[in-house]
């Protein structure tokens, strides 16, 4: 611990990064009438970073190959040192962010804290949902089982009926007309490297408006 203390403090000299976050950041005073519904928001972020976590350590080992991406999975459960209870920790997560972040809009619905000036923070939100629901949609395909194989032919045919442009975004998503390989790659780049991208964008934006602005706290 003193290394690390002595690194850190060798950084902060330098950068004066350790002022900055206390005054940005840790000495904020905290606001009236804060209860149990404004942990929401910090949970669903928590859970966030666990997915993150515990997502990448499997990309160590899988594969997005048709012919072994299944085996690819049921090795990091069987295999690989304490792989099932990460992949444990990265289904839960997943299902339990789900619902954090629905609760979260609903506690942001009841106070009102969608109203002006704080318009564009709700929006950041929305947006933040539906990356959430993308990120299930396409690590839901990873496995490359059965279930996830006919669960993702219904998804992508469901959006191949929207008037006019349906055809053309299931082409894209798919890769051709029917689930492949090039579905299962695209899925794979979508869910470990175009999402997170854009979801920590958003983030940082979310946050950063709602230190300028605060939180709503009366009904």
């Amino acid at each position: 611990m003193k290394v690390f203390k002595q690194i850190y403090d060798w950084i902060d000299e330098r950068s004066e990064m350790g002022d900055v976050i206390r005054k940005q950041i840790l000495d904020k005073p905290v606001p009236r009438g804060l209860n149990l519904s404004f942990c929401f928001g910090g949970i669903t972020f928590f859970l966030f970073l666990l997915l993150a976590a515990s997502g990448y350590f499997m990309t160590l080992y899988y594969v997005p190959s048709p012919d072994q991406a299944h085996a690819a999975v049921n090795y990091i459960s069987d295999e690989v040192p304490l792989g099932r209870i990460v992949r444990g920790v990265h289904y839960w997560s997943a299902n339990l962010m789900m619902v954090t972040i629905f609760l979260h809009m609903l506690r942001v619905i009841v106070y009102g804290a969608y109203k002006k000036p704080r318009e564009l923070n709700w929006i950041t939100g929305v947006l933040l949902l539906f990356l959430i629901l993308a990120f299930g949609f396409t690590g839901y395909l990873l496995p490359w089982d059965q279930k996830a194989y006919w669960a993702t032919k219904v998804g992508t045919r469901i959006m191949g009926t929207v008037p006019f442009v349906g055809p053309y975004v299931l082409k894209i998503i798919r890769g051709g007309e029917e689930v492949g390989v090039l579905t299962l790659v695209r899925f794979y780049a979508l869910h470990v490297m175009f999402l997170p991208l854009a979801t920590a964008c958003l983030l940082i934006g979310h946050f950063f408006m709602i230190r300028r602005q605060g939180v709503t706290t009366s009904l």
